[in-house]
């Protein structure tokens, strides 16, 4: 298990820091001018330019697909097409259907695997395209269709990646609709939040990865735009993913500490840090304020990322977050 998350952690370091500062787009098309636009791009033949810049020509509606990354699978599921995959990563665990799906390895993935199982359409990812150019173009030349998904740096870009998906899938309308409603649930949380006084905001520690090597979550990232959304302020100052200096932490004193790997950690996360030297001072942990969230909600770049996000807001405000 201490592998696993350790294969988990160093993914995420090596896709690189997930930047997340942008301004959250408001402006949008009436709905009637959308829907009309994304059931245009349903339309097959479908020419469609992914991630990487390559140009893909789309014959027919695909009935059969290969995800080579965990947000892919759970953006094809969330679009009711689970039904459809007929090979995921080994580290895809959401939903639970996956566990009865074909795993065609893992970072590395498994070419001849991925031919046998006959998709119409292989849907990789840009955090891995340029380690994987040779096997993604040993699929093209075997005649299927790959589409290099965009790497999610912010929201903008997680619904920007729905939408590729469900054009791609042509369940166009289905990604619309998914995208709105998380719009919706992000919007909620951010009313919500508006509310809460100056003085009653909460600092917030995150930590992404335990003892030995303590890693947390900086500015430009994700989590930071989480904690943005809810109104909390990241004791970290520094940007990216970074190792821990335990002292700085101590003296930043926060009222929170979100612990990120429970899942994935044979002991209790609350429990090792309270046995941390000096931590015993932290109001966190002097009021019992340690909470650990489902890791995948928060860090994979998919619809459940909303989930995520009302997990931590509910954990640092649980009595404005119910």
């Amino acid at each position: 298990m201490k592998k696993f998350y350790s294969i988990l952690l160093a993914s995420m370091l090596a896709v690189g820091v997930l930047a997340a500062c942008g301004e959250t787009k408001t402006e949008e098309k009436p709905s009637n001018e959308n829907e009309s636009s994304q059931t245009e791009q349903a339309s097959y033949p479908l020419t469609i330019t992914d991630a990487v810049g390559e140009e893909v020509v789309i014959e027919d509606k695909p009935e059969k697909l290969v995800s080579l990354i965990p947000s892919n699978t759970e953006i094809v599921f969330a679009l009711g097409l689970g039904d459809e995959l007929v090979g995921v990563t080994d580290n895809d665990t959401y939903p639970a259907e996956v566990a009865d799906i074909e795993k065609v390895g893992g970072m590395e993935f498994n070419v001849e695997k991925i031919i046998s199982l006959d998709p119409d359409v292989v849907l990789a990812h840009a955090s891995s395209a340029n380690t994987s150019t040779d096997g993604l173009q040993q699929l093209r030349d075997s005649g299927i269709d790959v589409v290099v998904v965009n790497d999610a740096n912010n929201f903008d870009d997680v619904y920007e990646s729905i939408d590729m998906i469900g054009q791609v899938t042509g369940e166009t309308q289905e990604a619309s609709e998914l995208v709105t409603n998380m719009k919706d649930r992000m919007e909620d949380i951010k009313e919500k939040a508006a509310d809460i006084p100056a003085e009653d905001t909460k600092s917030v520690y995150i930590e992404v990865s335990g003892e030995p090597s303590i890693y947390t979550t900086g500015t430009n990232t994700f989590m930071q735009e989480m904690l943005d959304t809810i109104n909390a302020k990241n004791i970290v100052t520094d940007e990216g993913w970074i190792q821990v200096d335990p002292e700085a932490i101590i003296s930043a004193n926060p009222d929170v500490v979100i612990t990120t790997y429970g899942s994935y950690s044979e002991a209790n996360p609350a429990d090792a840090i309270i046995a941390r030297e000096g931590w015993g001072e932290v109001t966190a942990v002097k009021e019992n304020q340690i909470i650990d969230v489902d890791s995948d909600t928060v860090t994979r770049s998919g619809p459940r990322l909303v989930e995520g996000v009302e997990a931590i807001a509910e954990a640092v405000y649980p009595d404005v977050f119910k």
